[in-house]
């Protein structure tokens, strides 16, 4: 059955080929790797001959002082990008879609995606420059204007908040696009019968045009969940420094320490497994959820 539908549609599937070999090379076949999770993996015994030593490094991790430390800096960094940078996109996305004026609408759209093109390291480089507490353009007119100069670089208050506010500068344009999708397979007609009953903008906002993306929303709302605890290593790992790690410890610069600079790569593949399942078990719950409350939900 198979072969004849290949055979009757041949170029979707060649279409679909690319993707199923990234997927399968780069997605896949590397999972076999968790299984040094298991072992305490020798280099030079290779993959298949070092031994077996079930769950140690799970062990070990847990009842580790600094296992509630990472979670709790993962966690709250987590909540704080779920509460305050996902609904950004969808205002923005909102907001352009009141625009009528064409080249006005396509020139904020190019204004808001361009900051997902710029690395972290240049990201991290442009908050140093205005907020370095030595010479730091925003810091100096602070000084200047003679209001007390926060240390926001080096404070633990402030660190969670510089983290929060330049994943939504970089990408919270980038999130549109999704939305602007949804949104643009709104019937018009339903805008006009709204009209033609006396429905306000607002009205129209909160009757039509959200519950037209909600099934969007909800879906990527849990695949956001998937991710939950990958708060981003580049940009945290470049934001650390020796007076704000207490906050800024998490899960991704942890492993990068244990597994990359000190060559623990078992012990390292352990945490990063545990904080991929944590991610499973979220979406599961939150897809279960979902269709509970008659959403389509992702499977």
């Amino acid at each position: 059955m198979l072969t004849k539908r290949i055979w009757k549609s041949p170029h979707l599937y060649v279409m679909v080929a690319p993707g199923l070999l990234y997927f399968l090379l780069f997605k896949y076949l590397p999972m076999w790797g968790v299984l040094i999770a298991f072992k305490d993996y020798l280099p030079y015994r290779g993959f298949w001959n070092s031994p077996w030593v079930g769950f140690k490094h799970f062990d070990r991790f847990f009842h580790d002082p600094v296992f509630w430390l990472l979670l709790k800096n993962t966690f709250i960094l987590a909540v704080y990008n779920i509460v305050f940078f996902f609904p950004v996109p969808i205002i923005i996305a909102l907001m352009l879609n009141e625009l009528r004026v064409e080249w006005f609408k396509r020139s904020i759209q190019t204004a808001v995606y361009i900051p997902h093109f710029v690395s972290w390291v240049v990201v991290v480089g442009m908050v140093y420059t205005f907020f370095s507490s030595e010479g730091g353009i925003f810091t100096s007119m602070l000084a200047q204007a003679g209001m007390p100069v926060p240390n926001f670089l080096m404070s633990n208050d402030w660190f969670r908040p510089m983290i929060v506010l330049e994943v939504i500068w970089k990408e919270s344009g980038w999130g549109t696009i999704i939305f602007l999708a949804a949104l643009a397979g709104v019937d018009p007609t339903l805008y006009e019968a709204a009209k033609m009953d006396g429905a306000s903008r607002f009205r129209q906002l909160w009757h039509i045009t959200l519950p037209a993306i909600r099934s969007t929303i909800v879906i990527l709302f849990i695949l956001r969940l998937g991710n939950f605890l990958d708060t981003g290593f580049e940009q945290i790992f470049l934001m650390l420094n020796s007076t704000n790690r207490q906050v800024g410890e998490v899960f991704d610069t942890y492993v990068y320490v244990n597994g990359v600079q000190q060559g623990q790569f078992s012990f390292s593949t352990a945490v990063g497994l545990f904080k991929s399942l944590v991610g499973l078990c979220l979406v599961y719950a939150a897809n279960k959820v979902a269709k509970k409350l008659g959403e389509e939900g992702v499977y």
